[in-house]
């Protein structure tokens, strides 16, 4: 009984860490915003412990900020972050991709291919919350095709405030054209075993971020550090 308790308190502990860190990176939390442990307890209809719980554990991802007496706030977006997961992430992929263009078997390529096809229509309908789960599925499959899942899962684990501003750079230009068609050269160069082209074409891919940033803080100023 008493397993049984616990296992339901972490599970609840975990939905609530799950939902809240899903509406921060969609940026339906927005950086800045505040928020408490009873607002979230009463929009969840759960108790405080779970909301407690999972504050912390956002808090140590870097994507609340905690103030004892004052209240929690949703972490403002890091450039400096944002720019050593994009440096991470495009050194980790470059290799990955090689590799790919090596080796990388049918059915990776197949849900690569299907997965264009899902992003193309979500471009079409503007639907910007999709593509970039998309987005993220695209890469990862990569990874887990040339057997590197675990190195995407320790990529994940630094790169929130870089998934911020790719979900707003999305929510903020529908001009998608250039993410797709960077995607459908990635899958090219796979198929044809292009190496030569791969690494440019990644890094190409992952620099999208540095011609947006100063953009997108000028127009909102509020979210950045």
């Amino acid at each position: 009984m008493e397993w049984g308790r616990k296992m339901m308190a972490r599970s609840t502990r975990d939905h609530v860490y799950q939902l809240l860190r899903e509406n921060i990176l969609n940026m339906q939390l927005e950086p800045g915003t505040n928020i408490s442990e009873n607002e979230i307890s009463e929009k969840f209809t759960v108790s405080r412990t779970p909301i407690r719980e999972a504050f912390l554990r956002l808090a140590q991802e870097g994507l609340l900020e905690i103030y004892p007496q004052k209240g929690t706030v949703v972490s403002l977006i890091d450039l400096e972050r944002v720019e050593e997961a994009r440096f991470m992430r495009e050194q980790v992929e470059k290799a990955v991709i090689l590799l790919a263009c090596d080796h990388f078997p049918k059915e990776y390529l197949f849900e690569l291919e299907k997965n264009l096809r899902m992003q193309e229509l979500c471009t079409q309908e503007h639907d910007y919350t999709k593509l970039f789960e998309l987005d993220e599925q695209f890469h990862q499959t990569i990874f887990e095709g040339c057997n590197k899942k675990r190195s995407w899962q320790t990529i994940q684990s630094m790169k929130m405030d870089l998934d911020r501003i790719r979900m707003l750079r999305l929510a903020t230009d529908y001009n998608w054209t250039d993410i797709l068609m960077q995607h459908q050269e990635i899958v090219q160069v796979i198929k044809e075993r292009q190496s030569d082209r791969a690494e440019t074409i990644i890094r190409q891919h992952l620099n999208l971020v540095i011609h947006d940033r100063d953009a997108l803080k000028m127009k909102y100023p509020a979210f950045f550090k």
